[in-house]
């Protein structure tokens, strides 16, 4: 691996096809004898996943750089050329980290060189305006750079298709494919961008673009009225970290008359250095201290913030003077019975409503959904899948109305005029609906709770196992085989009756022995349902070394208080469990 990883080395600093900055950058590593990093940026080429690239800014084939971003652009560009006839057009969208304003012309650049047309944004953007743009220019694909809430040595690329959501097979395997084949980056077409520009190539996406999005916003809004006459009763804080979210977010507050609220002015200015926090993601309650310092300071009552390509939100809250941050399964589910249940109260539902989730997001939405007559459809994880299934049932043209979609990684979508999580609208919808409950003397906790007292207690827990190089591979493989072949009827004590494999396509009952297939596309998840309805789901990342573990509790037979007990305890048995057999392995 060294030997070849130094060879390519040498080849790159040699190649006059790449720039002067980049063949010294190499040439540097190598009269150092930096073996370690060389073998890292030369060992493989940047993979190609199915829904684009991410990785580190660099030079070298295992970095993202401007020839790594023309190398996927090219490959977009064939499979579009293949797939549509007469003009081409994709849209191009970038965030504010390194690089993703150069990395968005270069983009430009090699699409028109192939002669494909370019829709692209002057400023950053979130990445909901990047899949509206995809559909209101009907372009045929679109482009993201971002890494969202990677560490801010990260950037990326993000292929959308035409529908505006992320690309899916066949279309992503095929692009994987022409990815792959290109060994000489000499041979990418490219055109200057200037010449690009004066040949037609460049359409810049004009403000009218934002401004139409966000009327549509202001439609969405569940009690408009109250906003307009009471917002500035709610103070709240909101926070971009250093991301697109400022100015979409803010004007959305603004024209629902959600006025009272504070930024966090050193977190409010696009910075791909991330400054402030160690990883900005909203997440993660580090990355909201700011928010909370201020929401506590200035008297604040709820604080939000968006991710840096405006794609996530969290929720932190004060709640009987202390900070609760949400869960992205508590967001959701608060979300989605604000939206039903007023709409119901005022017998405002559409005909045949439906929301749509990932199968390892809370239960509880299924409880919220069932109870209101709302259909329910769960998809494999990932908003592409959620997205999918808005479009195949607006194709049927039935006369459904989609109502509301997330995934437990705090990802919503209360709208369908984009086709990937938005960030943008519910944060505005999150403000309307703490409002709200303020103005009946809750919190969001308050809320949750009469949730919980409604439908039954319900807990999430995701556990993460980290195994890294080709033997963390192998043992991943390892754990998935072993509890595939689990021939014991409980876990940690806790009785199964179903097993649901998405693999194989099929869910079998353990007291009856029938078998039953599962309409999804086949991918590496296993799942086991519980005699009390709790249930368990395990499956590897599709971007990082590690295997995921969500637990799934549902706690109905106490009272509140007690229920939250149990769970706590049942959970902490579980993971103990979980991590003492993986070890065996």
């Amino acid at each position: 691996m060294q030997e070849k990883s130094m060879e390519k080395a040498v080849a790159w600093a040699n190649n006059k096809f790449f720039d002067d900055n980049s063949r010294k950058e190499i040439q540097k590593l190598i009269e150092e004898k930096n073996s370690k990093e060389i073998i890292d940026r030369f060992y493989r080429d940047l993979e190609f996943g199915t829904g684009g690239i991410r990785g580190i800014i660099g030079q070298g084939i295992n970095r993202i750089n401007k020839y790594t971003i023309m190398k996927a652009t090219q490959a977009l560009a064939i499979e579009l050329k293949r797939s549509f006839k007469g003009k081409i057009a994709v849209s191009i969208g970038f965030d504010s980290r390194h690089f993703s304003t150069e990395f968005s012309k270069i983009t430009a650049s090699v699409l028109a060189a192939n002669d494909i047309h370019a829709y692209l944004f002057k400023n950053l953007n979130p990445v909901c305006l990047l899949s509206y743009s995809v559909r209101y220019h009907k372009a045929q694909a679109g482009v993201m750079i971002t890494a969202s809430h990677n560490p801010p040595e990260y950037n990326g690329y993000k292929v959308y298709w035409n529908d505006g959501r992320q690309v899916t097979p066949p279309n992503d395997e095929n692009i994987i494919k022409w990815y792959n084949d290109i060994s000489d980056f000499s041979a990418i077409k490219l055109m200057d961008f200037s010449a690009a520009e004066k040949k037609g190539y460049i359409h810049w996406v004009e403000e009218d673009v934002v401004e139409k999005y966000l009327e549509f916003i202001k439609t969405k809004a569940i009690n408009p009225k109250m906003c307009k006459e009471q917002g500035s009763k709610l103070k709240f804080i909101y926070t971009p970290l250093h991301g697109t979210g400022l100015v979409p977010c803010t004007a959305a507050l603004k024209n629902l008359g959600l006025t009272n609220f504070l930024v966090v002015e050193a977190q409010a200015k696009p910075d791909g250095r991330f400054p402030t926090v160690k990883s900005p993601n909203p997440e993660n309650a580090e990355a909201l201290a700011l928010a909370v310092e201020l929401m506590r300071k200035s008297g604040g009552e709820i604080a939000f913030g968006t991710d840096p390509d405006a794609d996530r939100v969290g929720v932190a809250l004060l709640h009987k003077n202390e900070v609760h941050y949400l869960s992205g399964n508590q967001i959701g589910s608060l979300m989605l019975h604000y939206i039903v249940s007023n709409l119901a109260e005022r017998s405002e539902l559409p005909t045949k409503p439906y929301c749509v989730k990932t199968i390892v997001t809370t239960n509880l939405q299924t409880k919220i959904a069932e109870h209101y007559k709302v259909k329910i459809e769960n998809t494999l994880t990932g908003f592409k899948w959620i997205c999918g299934v808005v479009g195949e049932i607006e194709n049927k043209k039935d006369g459904s109305n989609f109502i509301f979609g997330t995934e437990e990684s705090f990802g919503y979508l209360n709208h369908d005029q984009v086709r990937d999580k938005d960030g943008v609208a519910p944060v505005a919808l999150l403000a309307e609906m703490a409002l709200f409950y303020k103005l009946k003397g809750m919190t969001l906790i308050d809320a949750l709770d009469s949730l919980y007292e409604k439908f039954g207690f319900h807990d999430e827990t995701l556990l993460n196992l980290n195994y890294l190089g080709a033997e963390g591979a192998a043992k991943i493989v390892r754990i998935m085989d072993h509890f595939r072949a689990f021939e014991l009827d409980s876990l940690s004590g806790e009785k199964i009756i179903e097993t649901e494999d998405y693999q194989s396509s099929k869910i079998k009952n353990l007291k009856s022995g029938k078998v039953t297939t599962i309409n999804l596309p086949q991918s590496n998840v296993l799942g086991f349902v519980f005699e009390n309805g709790s249930k368990l789901y395990l499956r590897p990342s599709g971007t990082e070394p590690k295997i995921k573990f969500y637990l799934l509790l549902a706690e109905k037979s106490g009272s509140l208080q007690e229920n939250k007990i149990k769970a706590k305890e049942k959970s902490k048995n579980m993971m103990s469990f979980i991590k003492t057999e993986c070890e065996k392995i």
